[in-house]
C-alpha cells in the first residue's frame, strides 16, 4: 500500500528544509569571512545579501511550517531530492551577483555542478573571480561530496531511527559504523583529516612553483576540495594546466583515487586490515577496467612520447574514472583526442568509482556484479542440472550474491545507460555529433566535469536545463527522485 500524504506531511517536509537551509547559511559564513579578510567589498555584500535571503527563508519555513508529524522515510527521501534543488538555487545567488554569469540559470548550473561534484562550468572570466566567490564555488563541492544531508546528520542527536532514510536518499548504500549518524560523522572526519594533509602538501608544491604564501594556501584548499571530493572545479581557467607542475599533477592523482575509494574501505584499512585493499572486489574491478582502458588509450596514442602519454592520456583517464574532472590539457584539450581515445574516456566516466564514495556513475561494484553474474550463468549451464551454485565476492568480507543485490545492480546499470543515451539524443537534436553529445551527457550524469566544448555560456537553454537535471539525478542516483515524484502524484490525487 502506497502512503497517501496530507498537509501535515507537507508541513513536516518544509520544516526540515528550513533547518537545512539555515545549515547552508552557516556554510556561507566561510566566504563571507574570506571577503572580510581579503578586503573584497562588493563580494562581501554579495554574500551578505545572500545570507539574509537564506536566513529569512529558513526561519520563515520553521515558523510557518511546524513539525506536525514524526519524520519518516517518505519525508527523508523527498527532503533529500528537494533539498539538493533548493541548495543549488540558493547557492547560485552569490554567484549570480558576482557578475561572472550571463543569467541566473548559468549561476544555478554552476551551483548544481558544484554541489553534485560535477565540475562543468559556465563561468566567465574565471581568472578574475574574487577569492570569496572562488571559495564558495569550491566549498559547494566539499559540502556535496561529503553529503549535504550528511552535514546535518553529523550534528543531529534526534531522528536516528529515520537517519538511514536521509543516508540512502543521498545515494549512500553502506553503513560503516553501527548507526548512520556515527557513519556520517566518520565520513566527515575522514574528509577533515585528508584536508589537513592535502592542503599542506599542495601548499608546499605551489610555493615551490612561485606562488605567494596566501595564494598558495587558498589554491591548495580549493584544489583539495576539487580532487578529494572529485569535483573538478579549479580557481583558474586553464584548470590544472595553469600550474605547469608534473609533481602537482601526480599529487592530484593520489587524492582523486582517495576520493574515489569507498569510505568503508578507508575505515577498514585504517582500523582493521591494510591487506583488504588488495582483496577488495571494487578495487580489483577498478584495476581491471582502468588498465584495460589504458591499454586501448595507449594504442590510440601510439607514437607519442612517454611524457606526452602521461600528461595527455593517463591523467585524463584517471580523472574520468575517479569522477574528478581535472584536466592538464591547455588550449583545445580533449578536442584533439581521436574517436577511440574519447570512447575510452567516456567508458571510464560511465563506470565511475566505488560505492559510498564522492564519485558518480554506475559504480565499480555494480559493474563488477553485472560481469560476474554473466560468467556465473555460463558456469551454471556447464554444471549438472540439479547442482546449486552460489557465487560470492569479497567486499570487506565474503558476500553471497543474492537475487536482490543482482537485481539492484542491473536496475541502476540500466537507469544510468538510459539517462546517458537520453542526454546524448538531446545534444544531437541541437546539432552536435553523436560522440561529442554522448561525452557531455555522460560527463554531466556521472558527475565528472570533463568537457569537449559543448558546455559553454552560449549553449541552448534547454541543454543547460537537461544537464542540470542530469547532474542532480546522477548524484542522487534516481531513487529519492522517483520516491519524490510518487509523493507529489499521491498528494495531487487526494
Amino acid at each position: 500500500m502506497i502512503i497517501s500524504p496530507d498537509r501535515k506531511d507537507v508541513s513536516t517536509i518544509f520544516n526540515i528544509l528550513g533547518r537545512l537551509i539555515l545549515g547552508l547559511g552557516a556554510f556561507m559564513l566561510a566566504p563571507l569571512v574570506v571577503a572580510l579578510l581579503r578586503g573584497e567589498v562588493s563580494p562581501f555584500f554579495d554574500f551578505f545579501i545572500s545570507l539574509l535571503i537564506i536566513a529569512s527563508l529558513g526561519f520563515s519555513l520553521l515558523i510557518f511550517f511546524p513539525l506536525k508529524k514524526e519524520v519518516s522515510w517518505i519525508h527523508a527521501f523527498f527532503t533529500v531530492s528537494a533539498g539538493w534543488l533548493v541548495f543549488s538555487l540558493l547557492g547560485a545567488i552569490p554567484l549570480y551577483l558576482s557578475s561572472h554569469f550571463l543569467s541566473f540559470v548559468d549561476a544555478w548550473f554552476e551551483a548544481m555542478s558544484g554541489f553534485s561534484t560535477t565540475g562543468l562550468t559556465l563561468i566567465q572570466d574565471l581568472d578574475h573571480l574574487s577569492f570569496s566567490h572562488n571559495m564558495w564555488r569550491h566549498l559547494t563541492m566539499f559540502i556535496g561530496g561529503q553529503g549535504i544531508i550528511l552535514a546535518s546528520l553529523s550534528i543531529l542527536t534526534k531522528a536516528r531511527a529515520v537517519a538511514v532514510g536521509f543516508y540512502v536518499g543521498e545515494a549512500r548504500t553502506e553503513k560503516i559504523l553501527p548507526n548512520v549518524v556515527a557513519t556520517a560523522r566518520f565520513i566527515w572526519k575522514v574528509g577533515f583529516l585528508y584536508l589537513i594533509l592535502g592542503v599542506g602538501v599542495y601548499s608546499v608544491i605551489l610555493m615551490l612553483r612561485g606562488l605567494a604564501l596566501d595564494k598558495s594556501i587558498f589554491h591548495a584548499l580549493w584544489l583539495f576540495f576539487a580532487s578529494f571530493d572529485t569535483g573538478g572545479f579549479a580557481p583558474q581557467a586553464q584548470n590544472v594546466a595553469y600550474y605547469h607542475s608534473p609533481l602537482l599533477e601526480i599529487v592530484t592523482v593520489v587524492f582523486m583515487i582517495l576520493g574515489a575509494i569507498n569510505f568503508n574501505l578507508h575505515f577498514w584499512i585504517w582500523t582493521k586490515s591494510k591487506k583488504e585493499i588488495l582483496k577488495n572486489f571494487e578495487i580489483r574491478t577498478f584495476l581491471f577496467t582502468f588498465f584495460s582502458l589504458l591499454a586501448l588509450l595507449y594504442f590510440s596514442f601510439r607514437g607519442a612520447g612517454a611524457s606526452s602519454i602521461f600528461r595527455k592520456g593517463f591523467y585524463q583517464l584517471i580523472s574520468a574514472h575517479s569522477g574528478c574532472g581535472f584536466t592538464n590539457l591547455a588550449g583545445d584539450g580533449l578536442n584533439n583526442f581521436s574517436s577511440l581515445s574519447l570512447l575510452c574516456v567516456i567508458f571510464a566516466m560511465m563506470i565511475g568509482g566505488c560505492v559510498c564514495s564522492t564519485t558518480g556513475g554506475i559504480k565499480l561494484m555494480r559493474l563488477g556484479i553485472v560481469f560476474k553474474t554473466f560468467f556465473t550463468e555460463i558456469k551454471r549451464w556447464m554444471m549438472p542440472p540439479k547442482s546449486i551454485y552460489k557465487d560470492r565476492l569479497h567486499h570487506l568480507q565474503d558476500v553471497v550474491l543474492t537475487e536482490k543485490r543482482i537485481k539492484d545492480a542491473y536496475m541502476f546499470f540500466a537507469l544510468f545507460i538510459f539517462v546517458y543515451a537520453a542526454g546524448a539524443i538531446v545534444g544531437v537534436v541541437y546539432g552536435h555529433s553523436p560522440l561529442l553529445s554522448l561525452f557531455e551527457s555522460v560527463s554531466a550524469t556521472a558527475n565528472v566535469g570533463l568537457s569537449v566544448g559543448l558546455t559553454n555560456p552560449n549553449m541552448p537553454l534547454v541543454l543547460k536545463l537537461v544537464y542540470i537535471f542530469q547532474m542532480w539525478a546522477g548524484r542522487l542516483e534516481f531513487l529519492s527522485i522517483f520516491v519524490s515524484l510518487g509523493f507529489i502524484v499521491s498528494l495531487f490525487k487526494k
